[in-house]
């Protein structure tokens, strides 16, 4: 799988972000020309005292959820890169990480200024337990 280096990479900030309480959410978005699958939302969901992650897959006529641990929702998250999906964002409240495919299937990890002033609720309710 030749984005599973780079995109384990861009996943560990997604961890970070879990674990120091400033992860808002992550997208995939930005497909190859038409496709069914239009995003993937992810977002921490508690579920038996345990902080796991809901993967929402929008497609054009319907929605789909699964729950996976942190780990397995990168196992996950990494097949999709490059089928459909040209980038990933994960949206923190210090700042914004989009790992991008250009169309040479380059990588490119950049950071920006944070889009949300608020972690989710779900992850500050798990850590301030």
């Amino acid at each position: 799988m030749p984005f599973n280096e780079s995109f384990s990479d861009f996943y560990n900030k997604v961890k970070a972000s879990l674990a120091d309480g400033t992860f808002a959410k992550l997208t995939m978005a930005k497909t190859i020309g038409n496709t069914d699958l239009m995003n993937i939302y992810v977002r921490p969901i508690i579920e038996d005292g345990v902080l796991k992650m809901e993967l929402k897959y929008k497609f054009q006529q319907e929605e789909q959820i699964e729950i996976h641990t942190i780990d397995n929702a990168r196992d996950t998250l990494v097949k999709y890169i490059n089928n459909p999906f040209l980038s990933a964002i994960l949206f923190t409240t210090a700042f914004d990480l989009v790992y991008k495919l250009n169309k040479k299937r380059a990588v490119n990890i950049t950071e920006q200024g944070n889009t949300f002033g608020n972690a989710s609720e779900v992850l500050l309710e798990y850590l301030n337990r």
